[in-house]
């Protein structure tokens, strides 16, 4: 009698606009339902993204610099406005190509148009993204791309840093969230690479309406397969924070013994040593941030940062959830008083308002394609009205033990519509760099193209191999004069962090070929190499410049000089 009375109490007091609470939850009809202001769902959303954009950006010096080890107090760096600008961290951009697949084609966006989207992104990749978005540029369509059978990356972090999109326009609805992974994780990811974005997708669409940090860790742990290695991750932190409620690195020594050092949880990991890209220790980063950051924005992107591995986009995951739950207009103006809002988001045609108002449309979609209503009170104020449903994970799959393939392939008219394959068209920039080369196979990490400056020289050409295998080409056809010796001079660079083959062929031979990188350039970036094409005197021939990789980080060539000298 309680309860109907409670009922009635709400359904009058709403309807004559005298009272809102944001989340509570009623029952109308048989299904308990969820509300909240489309307003203030705005205002978490909005939040969450600068809650990703604070902890990339806090955390990005310190990415892979402390593997196996506690950041030390000391070395966490200082936080400060301006890096709330975050607009070239893949962290953040990936998730903005997912959210215009959906802007373009709906919520009901086939997985095959969304590999074709991936494939034909342009910006920088690194583990299970770079090796799905080159297995659907390769022809191999989703969801074989994220299969570990081709994928060798599949258990990788990536889907987990990018997912947060998937809860951010689901709120209160994790099937939705659970749904989007199955489109857009599918692209690279597989079992526990898989289940670590649904994770983080539930509990962001259960922070909208919840601020208590252990249950949204545990509704989104409701989103994925009990007995999956990433569910018993989350389960053991949950229960090490129980015993050391007061002590995080304890429960961070548990979590490395058993995530880091034991090869019975690394089966599928990338790398066996220190460097740990597997999405279940990197998820227990996220959850560490959340459950000992005690809701303190700081604290917990701090904790986050601090755990080592990929510590700035677990600071990121961390950041944003908590974020959700106090919404913009709460939010320390430290976080908020340098967003540039014309800024936009690499690769993609998002500014941060632009992006609120992508997923402000998105949701809307969300919200009436899974059963939801939106309803206005008595002042003319819109709301959501959410059906609590449970959450549906997919079955168990695991990458050391994984299902049959689905021999799925692009068609040829599908292929076509990859138009990324041929690669970034800087033909006018080699043009002006180098009157008369070519250039063919230049892929679009890294920003190719002609640079004013480049680590201390002028009007230096940046190439970029297609992908791990394909180099790119500069390519020119020239009459070497018969009288004369010629000679092919090179000034070339590496990032300094990187490294590639300088490869040079005549007529499709190769006849030199040398190391750019820190041990043949010394200190110094950048090398000098001249190559004699006396053999070749008297005839007409095709000079090949090949930037070829030599694993994929940073693989650019720096190109400051090519000439032929005849005397």
């Amino acid at each position: 009698m309680a309860k109907d009375l409670l009922t009635i109490l709400l359904i009058v007091t709403t309807a004559l606009g005298l009272v809102y609470v944001s989340g509570c939850q009623t029952d109308i009809g048989k299904a308990p339902v969820r509300r909240i202001a489309v307003e203030d769902y705005a205002d978490k959303m909005k939040a969450g993204w600068i809650g990703q954009m604070a902890g990339v950006g806090w955390g990005g010096p310190t990415e892979f610099r402390y593997r196996g080890e506690i950041i030390p107090e000391d070395k966490m760096p200082p936080w400060k406005p301006e890096l709330i600008n975050q607009f070239n961290q893949d962290d953040i951009y990936v998730e903005m190509t997912f959210l215009r697949t959906l802007e373009l084609y709906g919520m009901d966006v086939s997985i095959r148009q969304a590999g074709i989207d991936f494939a034909n992104s342009g910006y920088q990749l690194w583990h299970a993204n770079n090796a799905g978005r080159t297995l659907l540029r390769s022809g191999i369509a989703p969801p074989d791309s994220g299969h570990p059978e081709f994928n060798k990356h599949a258990d990788d972090i990536d889907y987990q840093i990018e997912a947060d999109y998937a809860g951010l326009i689901a709120p209160g609805m994790p099937n939705v969230a659970i749904e989007l992974g199955e489109t857009f994780g599918r692209l690279m990811n597989y079992g526990d690479g898989l289940y670590g974005g649904q994770f983080v997708g539930g509990m962001y669409a259960e922070a909208f309406f919840e601020n208590d940090m252990e249950k949204i860790v545990r509704a989104g742990l409701k989103c994925i397969p009990k007995k999956s290695q990433y569910a018993e991750c989350i389960r053991d932190v949950l229960a090490w924070y129980k015993q050391n409620p007061d002590d995080w690195q304890k429960t961070w020594q548990l979590i490395e013994d058993k995530y880091q050092d034991n090869p019975d949880y690394r089966r599928f990991s990338c790398d066996k040593g220190a460097f740990n890209i597997d999405a279940k220790i990197n998820g227990a980063y996220i959850v560490m941030g959340l459950l000992y950051g005690e809701g303190d924005p700081d604290k917990t992107i701090i904790i986050a940062t601090r755990c080592g591995q990929d510590s700035d986009c677990n600071p990121s995951n961390a950041g944003g959830i908590l974020f959700t739950t106090i919404g913009f207009q709460n939010l320390p103006d430290r976080f908020t008083s340098a967003l540039n809002p014309e800024g936009k988001f690499s690769h993609t045609p998002y500014n941060f308002p632009m992006l609120v108002s992508v997923c402000e449309k998105l949701v809307r979609q969300s919200v009436l394609r899974a059963g939801s209503k939106i309803e206005k009170d008595s002042n003319g104020k819109e709301i959501f009205v959410i059906p609590v449903k449970k959450p549906k994970p997919g079955k168990l799959e695991q990458c050391w033990e994984p299902g049959p393939i689905a021999n799925s392939r692009f068609t040829e008219a599908e292929m076509a519509k990859i138009t990324a394959i041929a690669g970034k068209d800087i033909s006018e920039a080699v043009s002006k760099f180098a009157p008369g080369w070519k250039v063919k196979n230049c892929g679009f990490d890294m920003d190719p193209g002609l640079k004013d400056q480049l680590m201390g020289k002028s009007n230096v050409l940046l190439t970029h191999p297609l992908n791990e295998k394909t180099g790119c080409e500069l390519s020119r056809k020239v009459m070497l004069p018969a009288d004369k010796k010629t000679t092919l001079h090179l000034t070339v660079g590496h990032h300094p962090e990187g490294d590639w083959d300088l490869i040079v062929a005549v007529d499709g031979k190769e006849i030199f070929r040398k190391a750019v990188s820190k041990q043949t350039t010394g200190r110094d970036v950048w090398m000098q190499a001249e190559v004699d094409l006396s053999d070749f005197a008297g005839k007409e021939v095709e000079l090949k410049l090949i930037n070829q990789p030599t694993g994929w980080k940073f693989e650019a060539a720096y190109w400051a000089e090519i000439s032929l000298v005849s005397q």
